[in-house]
């Protein structure tokens, strides 16, 4: 029995794989993309700042908006990343041109492109996704492991678009023959989807799942969000918890615990003492990198005042010390300008009532503009950094 041919580019002509149609979901999936990746830019300097950047203290909630958009975004990516593969998958069939010449290696280079970018852009929304869980299921760091596939993700899509460009720019308009019916240009596909209805499939599939994933950034949509992995007010004192006492080693306090502060002068304060001082509040969000984000009413004492206490001269640094034990963030630093931020408190209270084991008693940092992890939980010492 003679075995069909296998089948080639050509055995796919159904307008829902044109280039016009690979063209309009690469850019919708490009803006995500670059969504994603600039606000991801901004969480990862929030963490690890270079020397000549500036990170402001406000707006008070810009982390809270930039990695709830980073992680809304990068769901998104998906449904519109499997469009795409799917709408470009008949190029698999299609031949390397022989013998070697220009087009093969443009050819070559395209295909080495998108097995780079397919690749490590399926790895990083995996890990993202994992990431969103606390699920480290691997011996890389999550956090540079994260970064770099980044980098490699921007470097094979400036090469892909590079060699694709001239046929982007073909199919960046629609033209007449777009405008036509489907059935005046190019078979439909075998399920009767038309071009436009696989576009409306497409919209309304990402839209789904930017929807129903959202409410764990934005409050009032958290009843519909049923593909969040958290809800953004469930948790003690009405508010989730990342990291509890018992993991970070943390059992309480004793009677001859103090706080402390290292500066020109040494201070050092009771718990009791702590509460006599003169008490301000601030209603800040916590924001955290798997997207979260809740906000709440602090009371504490600011910090630029206990700096001054100190003898600390103007444009302070500060080094916060946990009573954590080990971990990435048992220390942390706030910079100058969120060091004299008059929201920046050594919180004592959360939501009218004292702060929590979980939530970091006897004491925290609250800042603006910062990600959850900086916001120091049990916070026993800081130290002056002129």
């Amino acid at each position: 029995m003679k075995l069909p041919a296998p089948p080639t580019e050509k055995s796919f002509p159904s307008a829902l794989h044109h280039p016009r149609t690979a063209t309009v979901i690469g850019r919708w999936l490009g803006l995500a993309v670059a969504i994603c990746f600039l606000t991801g830019l901004f969480s990862h300097f929030q963490q690890d700042s270079p020397a000549w950047l500036h990170i402001p203290s406000r707006p008070a909630s810009l982390y809270r908006v930039t990695q709830g958009l980073h992680v809304l975004s990068g769901t998104v990516v998906i449904p519109l990343l499997l469009a795409k593969l799917w709408t470009v998958y008949p190029k698999l069939f299609a031949k390397l041109p022989w013998p070697p010449s220009r087009k093969a290696l443009t050819t070559a280079l395209e295909r080495g492109s998108i097995l780079v970018l397919v690749s490590t852009m399926a790895l990083e929304l995996f890990t993202g996704f994992l990431n969103t869980l606390q699920w480290y299921p691997w011996p890389f760091p999550f956090k540079q492991t994260h970064y770099a596939l980044a980098w490699i993700i921007v470097g094979a899509l400036l090469v892909h678009l590079a060699v694709k460009l001239p046929l982007i720019l073909t199919h960046w308009r629609r033209t007449p023959a777009d405008r036509a019916p489907i059935a005046d240009s190019l078979p439909p596909a075998i399920t009767g989807l038309t071009r436009r209805g696989l576009f409306r499939t497409v919209a309304g599939a990402a839209t789904l799942v930017g929807i129903t994933s959202v409410g764990q950034s934005v409050p009032a949509l958290g009843p519909i969000a049923v593909l969040a992995p958290r809800k953004p007010n469930v948790g003690p004192q009405g508010l989730p918890i990342n990291r509890t006492a018992k993991d970070a080693g943390v059992a309480g306090i004793d009677a001859d615990w103090r706080f402390t502060i290292a500066g020109p002068r040494q201070l050092s304060y009771t718990l009791d003492e702590l509460q006599q001082f003169p008490q301000s509040r601030a209603d800040l969000p916590i924001a955290c990198v798997e997207g979260w984000s809740q906000g709440a009413r602090w009371e504490g004492i600011r910090i630029r005042d206990l700096l001054r206490l100190s003898g600390a001269p103007p444009g302070s640094r500060v080094r916060v010390v946990s009573m954590e034990k080990g971990g990435f963030y048992a220390t942390s630093e706030l910079p100058a300008e969120f060091a004299d931020d008059p929201l920046t408190l050594l919180a004592l209270r959360l939501n009218g009532a004292e702060l929590s084991l979980d939530h970091g008693f006897p004491a925290r940092i609250i800042a603006p503009n910062r990600p959850g992890v900086l916001q120091t939980k049990w916070v026993h010492h800081l130290e002056v950094i002129s």
